[in-house]
């Protein structure tokens, strides 16, 4: 018997145990698009991989009813409200917002190498003191980044200098959401980011 509100069979999830920490609100969900779509911008920006890995990631992982085609994968990142256009959906549901985080861990570890040396390079850099740019490979990642987060996004309040930073902010998550319990720490980390502030 499929959970209540979703379509996919449950041994589509891996592991039970990430959506059983916590449900989001409306308003998490809200916010939980755009996190999800930033996270898939890096794995973009760093390895280079289009919407037709992220569909085969989802046939991979059986999610495949979610992520259907190029138009549904389009939709769903196009509902993060910083993207620029109005064509996209503004909703998205928990089992959508699952099934991009399956997806997103699924890249991450299969390139998990290549977001490792980056990794590496840039703990060698700064123990240097010297500037990420320094290094072919994370100055490409960031100019990459920087070019496709201002092509898309409706966002002019982050300057370059922000959005190195939240870059390598990203690539450094990558890291941990490419290992065994990756999807665990990817759905704790939305949840904990978008998480009400309490109050005083």
């Amino acid at each position: 018997m499929n959970p209540p509100g979703s379509a996919i069979s449950p041994s589509a999830w891996p592991d039970a145990s990430p959506w059983n920490i916590a449900a989001p609100d409306g308003a998490q969900l809200d916010n939980i698009k755009t996190q999800i779509d930033l996270v898939l911008l890096a794995l973009e920006s760093l390895v280079g991989i289009g919407s037709e890995a992220m569909l085969e990631a989802a046939v991979e992982l059986g999610i495949q009813e979610v992520v259907s085609d190029r138009v549904a994968l389009w939709r769903l990142r196009q509902s993060n409200p910083i993207r620029k256009g109005t064509g996209g959906r503004k909703k998205l549901d928990i089992e959508e917002a699952r099934a991009l985080v399956m997806m997103s861990c699924h890249l991450a570890q299969k390139h998990h190498e290549a977001i490792r040396r980056a990794v590496c390079v840039l703990e060698t850099l700064t123990e240097n003191n010297q500037p990420p740019h320094q290094a072919a490979q994370l100055g490409d990642y960031l100019d990459q980044f920087t070019n496709l987060y201002q092509d898309r996004m409706e966002d002019e309040h982050r300057t370059t200098a922000a959005l190195s930073d939240l870059g390598l902010k990203l690539l450094i998550d990558l890291l941990f959401y490419g290992s065994t319990q990756g999807v665990r720490r990817l759905w704790m980390a939305l949840l904990d980011r978008t998480a009400p502030a309490p109050r005083i």
